[in-house]
């Protein structure tokens, strides 16, 4: 083994090296073509961390449908226009052909789809799933591969070379799926919670070590795979702007545990809280409009849809409104939350997945019921209008957000993952 000059030495051992172990190599983030979805603004705080650490960072995003080849495609091209900050040196697409339903697809995928397994379905799509065009040109020496199902796709991506592999699971996944079941129509017999976390488990096994946003997660995949490595790293969310304004607001993306949660708070909450005012931003206007119209219509003036600027609506905020009755796993936008400093109203379950007694904040009020959130709501608001908010920066939430969500906080969890393999 050659030996370092006393220069390269002392290089070595200097703060900022070790502040940068990154440095020289080549970091690929693989992950779900998802956007305007907290497993997006978790991809994006990846990016931003491995780059700190002094790394070239590639994004490489996998389709979780069969989809023209990229940028064709509505699908596409609406991933691709709404991911412009993701922040990545260089940017990969890829999913599988429509043309993969000539091979076993059918068989081996779309059967068991219709059966509800999601789980084997998104797994068949991404043994299907080509490398992307220019890929060869990159060296890669350290995966960060998001979700288990991207497993098969980075197995193609290293064609056989051998490089470290760390995978963020967000979530058992078979828990999403038997709950976004309850929402579609599948036909007997039904793929059953256990046949869909065997899928999971089994090619979660061919990780290095496995990477848990959240203390329950955390926690259940230890005893479920007790031979891996694991790690409890909480995810980064960009801050939002501070809170300064008079504007009650909630923040949610369309999937079915906010679609299950807001239909709560808009049956059971809203009728109780008299003239109590919010409006209500993110793409889970289009979720409530497509599973239930009625409900959209009877609250249609309270949703203001996505927003090219979210931060703006967080710096206007007077309170946010976190009525969470549903979902596993952390929440992202309770982490964007809690960065805004502003007064916040929720139920224990949005602060679920977190090491904190969210009681112990001194700007949330919690409720345990649509009574008590609707009279929370109302003195919210009313302390709002009266200017009576405490000083963001100085707020319980923020602090809780800067030790353990912040990008640095991140940053500095990663680097510890990275020394370990």
């Amino acid at each position: 083994m050659s030996q370092l000059s006393p220069s390269a030495t002392d290089r070595a051992n200097s703060p900022g090296a070790k502040s940068r172990p990154f440095a020289g190599k080549t970091v690929a983030v693989v992950h779900a073509a998802w956007h305007s979805c907290g497993s997006y603004q978790v991809n994006v705080s990846q990016i931003a961390a491995y780059q700190a650490l002094g790394a070239r960072v590639i994004s490489i995003a996998m389709m979780d449908d069969l989809a023209p080849r990229p940028p064709r495609g509505a699908r596409w091209l609406s991933y691709i226009n709404a991911s412009h900050d993701i922040g990545a040196d260089r940017r990969f697409y890829s999913g599988a052909p429509p043309s993969a339903l000539a091979s076993r697809l059918l068989v081996d995928g779309w059967w068991r789809l219709i059966h509800g397994d999601q789980a084997s379905w998104l797994i068949e799509l991404a043994k299907r799933t080509p490398p992307p065009a220019g890929l060869e040109s990159e060296t890669i020496d350290f995966v960060h591969a998001n979700h288990y199902f991207t497993l098969p796709f980075v197995e193609t991506l290293m064609r056989g070379r051998k490089v470290p592999v760390v995978l963020e699971t967000q979530d058992i996944q078979a828990r999403q799926y038997v709950l976004r079941n309850k929402g579609g129509f599948f036909i007997p017999p039904y793929a059953t919670y256990d046949d869909m976390l065997e899928v999971e488990l089994s090619w979660m096994r061919r990780a290095d070590l496995c990477a848990h946003l959240n203390e329950e997660e955390h926690r259940d995949f230890q005893k479920l795979l007790p031979e891996l490595r694991h790690a409890l790293i909480y995810p980064a969310a960009p801050s939002a702007p501070l809170a300064r304004g008079r504007d009650i607001i909630i923040v949610a993306s369309d999937n079915y545990g906010n679609y299950v949660s807001l239909r709560w708070f808009l049956e059971e909450v809203a009728p109780l809280a008299g003239d109590a005012r919010v409006a209500i931003y993110g793409n889970i206007d289009g979720g409530v409009k497509r599973r239930d119209a009625g409900l959209y219509e009877a609250h249609r003036a309270l949703f203001k849809g996505r927003v090219d600027d979210i931060g703006a609506i967080y710096a206007n905020a007077g309170c946010v409104l976190l009525p969470t009755v549903e979902g596993h796993g952390l929440s992202i936008k309770a982490v964007e939350a809690l960065s805004c400093g502003a007064p916040l109203v929720a139920t224990p379950l949005a602060f679920r997945g977190m090491q904190v007694d969210p009681a112990k904040l001194g700007n949330v009020a919690l409720a345990e019921n649509a009574a008590q959130f609707a009279e929370l709501w109302r003195d919210a608001q009313a302390r709002a209008e009266r200017g009576e908010a405490a000083v963001p920066e100085q707020s319980d939430t923020r602090r809780l957000y800067e030790e353990a969500f912040s990008q640095e906080a991140y940053a500095r969890a990663l680097a510890t993952v990275a020394a370990e393999l």
